[in-house]
């Protein structure tokens, strides 16, 4: 049976190249970074270049980028450590309805520790408005974090111009970036982010590695006391042959990424044009500002899970929502923001493609996707479409 992965939002296999310099620090070079004689030495040396790589790859410098254990880490620290740093200043935040788990549950917990917290709507297209950023402001705000791109629904938020909104107001501004960054060019200083997230793992590096950008002169609070690592930023022995995959797979990426997108880009829109000719199955985010190799649905009258199901029994890897939240049995709150009901938010599926996808494989799905839907449609028990979507996200981009 035909494989084909097509969650490449969840994570990536790890690259030949990557795995080979990573190898070399599990057995040889096994020092620890802090240690002053040569295999400590190796090992300090070896996160340094990765520094480098890790920065040049956002135009950052070297001792801007603190290296954590993943993406969900860096935006933790991103929130609380602003947050703790500021809060004389003022304790309000703004963050978007679409962030990811690790902001938004960051965001709540923030709440409970007396911080205000806006959660700003998103259009039909899952976009935040900068004139909403704007309107949010207050003489309390200290800290402002929008996703660049979401994970569900693929749409690039429009980051730059909201950060300069920031910039204006003297208020810090911090962007989600994990699903962006490897995938698309980022430049922090074109973004006007103070501070960035990004994690190996997104780009065919490995898991467990990742780094949040804090741009030179930023006051943030440690997340984790100890230890000197990190500047005194992030206590813990470092997962060198990790740190040092990410270094590899940020200079990979930076090489290899407009290959990568005029591979990606029309396959992808391949899939879209062919999904959407079967009966009810609407696009979810924005059609054009979208991530290169993202793909996401609404299916009328299927559950989600059960079309993942068929698929990977069809030997086609898929999600549901983003990898956090596929297993909740809620609707996505990130669909309920664009105006999907929440009974067709059950009928999620996203698609991500990645450098090793062919032709053939995406001719295979355009095969097999229509008989799945018509399969389940078969047996759905529901026999009303989407009441009431007149002049909704989805009905509007049909």
């Amino acid at each position: 049976m035909k494989k084909i992965y097509l969650d490449h939002v969840a994570t990536n296999p790890l690259h030949p190249e990557v795995l080979d310099a990573m190898l070399p620090y599990f057995k040889e070079h096994y020092g620890n970074p802090l240690s002053i004689y040569e295999p400590g030495m190796k090992a300090r040396e070896a996160i340094e270049n990765a520094r480098e790589s890790a920065a040049a790859l956002i135009n950052a410098k070297p001792k801007e980028i603190i290296f954590t254990a993943s993406g969900a880490e860096s935006n933790n620290f991103a929130l609380k450590g602003i947050a703790y740093a500021g809060q004389g200043k003022g304790k309000h935040i703004i963050v978007s309805r679409i962030e990811h788990h690790s902001i938004l549950n960051t965001a709540r917990f923030l709440e409970k520790a007396g911080f205000a917290v806006t959660y700003l709507p998103v259009d039909k297209n899952g976009a935040v408005n900068p004139v909403d950023v704007d309107k949010a402001i207050t003489k309390e705000t200290i800290l402002i974090s929008i996703i660049h791109a979401s994970p569900e629904i693929g749409t690039i938020e429009p980051v730059a111009e909201i950060g300069q909104i920031a910039r204006e107001n003297g208020i810090i501004f911090h962007t989600d970036a994990v699903s962006s960054v490897g995938n698309i060019p980022v430049d922090v200083q074109s973004l006007n982010a103070d501070l960035l997230s990004f994690a190996a793992h997104q780009f065919y590096g490995p898991k467990g590695a990742a780094a949040l950008y804090v741009k030179e002169g930023i006051r943030i609070v440690p997340l984790i006391y100890g230890g000197i690592q990190e500047g005194g930023r992030r206590a813990g022995t470092e997962n060198v042959p990790a740190i040092v995959g990410m270094g590899k797979a940020a200079e990979l990426a930076k090489r290899d990424m407009q290959k990568r997108i005029d591979h990606i880009s029309p396959l992808r829109d391949k899939l879209i044009g062919n999904a959407l000719k079967t009966d009810k199955v609407l696009l979810t985010g924005h059609p054009e500002k979208r991530l290169p190799n993202h793909a996401s649905f609404v299916v009328e009258y299927i559950e989600g899970e059960a079309m993942l199901l068929l698929l990977a029994a069809k030997g086609i890897y898929s999600a549901s929502g983003s990898a956090c939240s596929s297993k909740a049995l809620k609707a996505s709150p990130v669909l309920i923001s664009i105006g999907v009901p929440a009974h067709l938010a059950q009928g999620s599926v996203v698609f991500t493609l990645g450098e090793e996808t062919t032709e053939d494989d995406i001719n295979y799905f355009n095969e097999t996707f229509p008989q799945i839907i018509s399969r389940l449609r078969e047996i759905s028990p529901y026999a009303k479409g989407w009441e009431g979507m007149e002049g909704s996200a989805c009905t509007a981009q049909k």
